[in-house]
């Protein structure tokens, strides 16, 4: 299948599939570069927002609402998905027999970026290494730019000025399963565990989806891995860029480590540099790997250590990533509805000193739930479990740990804290998607909130 390069879009027939924020963005800047746009979605009008609808009229992009049309998709002479598409839809057979290109958003943009670009991807932690990157760009005078699918398209870039000194971008595998010349300058892979195989065949397909982050690189280009993970540690790149290694205990050919409280890095010299890690904001040996992977980033780009041990003893973490959202009678509440998966729940229960009342449950991933329950034994004193999955969840607990099922997150709250005593958690850490009850983990997580918000103030 022949690429299409960016100096041979003006005039192209381009068809984005899903009218999403990438789709918008996409559309507004093909339309830039003068091709031929039209938007596809399978929802109906009245349930898309009308200020974008009304945007890409107003460009003169052509709008296929409540369903797609196979004349549409054979021809075009280019098709961009957003994430949210399936590769396997049965009409991209013939536009793959008729070999006409098929793309995604931040592939299509990265083709237009000349500004040196730092990804970073993982099943766990890429919102959080992504934002804290993009605070110590700041905090050291230098230009970040971030996006990516922590919400912001890369195609806000391309669609800008491009003056940012460093391009910080967020990379989900459904992003890099159509990445075929995305290069990045530094690209980061923070972990790998079971996650999204719904949509992928099985794990191995899905590790190696996260694995075309660095296939592109060569020479003069950096690979950080989270050498913990064993599916990292045997990466060996055979393209020419250099790997940079990180983890909890100091081993052969690892740059960083954890010892004494603080994380040391190796430096070319032969000495070694020391991070305390006594005044960092947020709790959990996880988030420690996280910031290994930020210094590595920061000594690649030169920044000071003090510089970087000042924005990582003032990070405070995300919404809805292990997030305290309240107290009462001595009882802690956190949100942490980003835990979209088991190693995700599985390391915030981790995290946390006292005893845990879990509350978890969400949309089917076709993931392993026996992992979850047998990491919870000795930590989770109970659980309350809801949505899509709670039927697997109580299967998978039974035995282990005393649980309960609730209808919504309000009547999951008040159980969980009925049950508490003081110096116990309660913590939202679902282990699943969010869309059999909610938009997204966002919404789920300000519903969590607002349901203690009820409780802990009357």
């Amino acid at each position: 299948m022949k690429d299409l390069r960016v100096e041979d879009i003006p005039g192209k027939r381009a068809l984005i599939v899903g009218l999403g924020v990438s789709g918008f963005w996409t559309a507004k800047w093909l339309k830039s570069q003068d091709a031929l746009v039209t938007v596809t979605d399978m929802r109906e009008e009245k349930e898309l927002d009308p200020g974008l609808l009304r945007e890409l009229m107003g460009l003169g992009a052509v709008l296929e609402l409540g369903g797609h049309r196979e004349k549409t998709f054979t021809s075009s002479d280019l098709i961009i998905l957003s994430p949210g598409v399936s590769h396997s839809m049965a009409l991209l057979n013939e536009v793959r027999r008729k070999s006409i290109p098929v793309t995604g958003e931040l592939e299509l943009a990265s083709r237009a970026v000349r500004t040196p670009v730092i990804a970073i991807t993982g099943t766990n932690g890429k919102s959080t290494v992504t934002t804290c990157l993009g605070e110590l760009l700041k905090n050291a005078d230098l230009k970040g730019y971030v996006c990516g699918n922590i919400g912001v398209p890369l195609t806000t870039y391309v669609c800008g000025e491009m003056k940012a000194d460093y391009v910080v971008v967020e990379v989900s595998s459904f992003q890099l399963d159509t990445c075929r010349t995305f290069s990045p300058y530094i690209s980061v892979i923070l972990n790998v565990s079971p996650d999204h195989l719904d949509r992928y065949q099985d794990f191995g397909d899905y590790v190696d989806s996260k694995k075309r982050i660095f296939a592109r690189q060569g020479p003069g280009q950096y690979l950080i891995v989270n050498n913990e993970d064993e599916r990292l540690a045997s990466i060996s790149p055979e393209t020419g860029v250099s790997v940079l290694r990180y983890g909890l205990e100091e081993r052969d050919g690892q740059l960083s480590f954890l010892e004494q409280g603080r994380i040391r890095v190796k430096q070319m010299s032969g000495g070694i540099e020391g991070y305390p890690t006594a005044g960092f904001q947020i709790p959990g040996v996880h988030n420690i790997l996280n910031f290994q992977a930020v210094i590595l980033v920061g000594h690649l780009l030169g920044i000071a250590p003090a510089m970087i041990q000042k924005t990582l003893d003032r990070f405070r973490g995300l919404p809805h990533r292990m997030e305290r959202v309240g107290e009462r009678d001595g009882v802690l509440f956190y949100n942490d509805s980003k835990a979209t998966n088991i190693d995700a729940a599985v390391g915030a229960i981790q995290s946390l000193d006292g005893p845990v009342i879990l509350v978890a449950g969400g949309r089917l991933k076709g993931l392993d739930y026996g992992r979850f329950s047998a990491a919870s034994v000795g930590k989770v004193k109970k659980a309350v479990f809801l949505g899509e999955a709670r039927q697997q969840l109580g299967a998978a607990f039974h035995g282990l740990v005393p649980y309960a099922m609730a209808e919504d997150l309000d009547d999951a709250v008040g159980q969980a804290f009925s049950w508490a005593e003081a110096g116990d958690v309660v913590l939202l850490a679902p282990a699943c998607s969010s869309f059999d009850m909610f938009s997204d983990y966002k919404q789920r997580g300000e519903a969590f909130r607002r349901a203690v918000e009820r409780l802990t103030h009357g």
